[in-house]
């Protein structure tokens, strides 16, 4: 079985998402936080989603991570690649609960991850599939120098009424 590696960065710890951080995420997963992501999620439907990110490890050598303090060991959400049969593309994605959002994390957890992408899996390219009105993420995909990508093809079912494509460009020597 292929493991999620653990990632560290500044602030944050990145690891192999267990059935604690499982359940932890489930009222995450449940919130109107998940609402640009097709949510809010039942408990079954949450389930599904994480184990996802977990079993895509072992099924594509890439999948979710969760996101702690290093210093307090406190959960802080979710980022993931992911790309599900319905997806052209790798995706980055990321969650956080609302105690954690504003403090950088999710742009700490980005950047350790698009990293690790373009170092220790050579990837060139990832998107990020983002709702338009979800201005947090748009922000935080152009923070991390990702450029919107019109030609891109949407994910099965999508419309350009709901998803942008944000387009991160991994290049050798180029800071993340």
């Amino acid at each position: 079985m292929t493991m999620a590696p653990t990632l560290t960065s500044d602030r944050l710890l990145l690891t192999q998402m267990t059935l604690d951080h499982i359940h932890a995420l489930y009222p995450l997963m449940g919130s109107a936080r998940t609402g640009y992501m097709d949510g809010p999620f039942t408990k079954r439907a949450a389930w599904y989603l994480l184990a996802a990110d977990v079993a895509s490890w072992t099924l594509l050598g890439f999948g979710g991570w969760a996101i702690t303090d290093r210093n307090t060991g406190q959960l802080l959400g979710q980022i993931a690649l992911s790309q599900p049969p319905h997806y052209p593309e790798r995706e980055l994605g990321w969650l956080l609960f609302e105690h954690a959002e504003g403090q950088g994390y999710a742009h700490e957890a980005s950047k350790t991850v698009l990293a690790w992408a373009r170092d220790a899996q050579n990837y060139i390219t990832l998107v990020s599939y983002i709702t338009p009105e979800n201005s947090r993420s748009v922000a935080l995909a152009k923070r991390l120098g990702a450029v919107l990508d019109p030609n891109a093809v949407l994910p099965d079912g999508d419309s350009i009424e709901d998803t942008v494509i944000y387009r991160h460009t991994l290049q050798s020597g180029v800071q993340i």
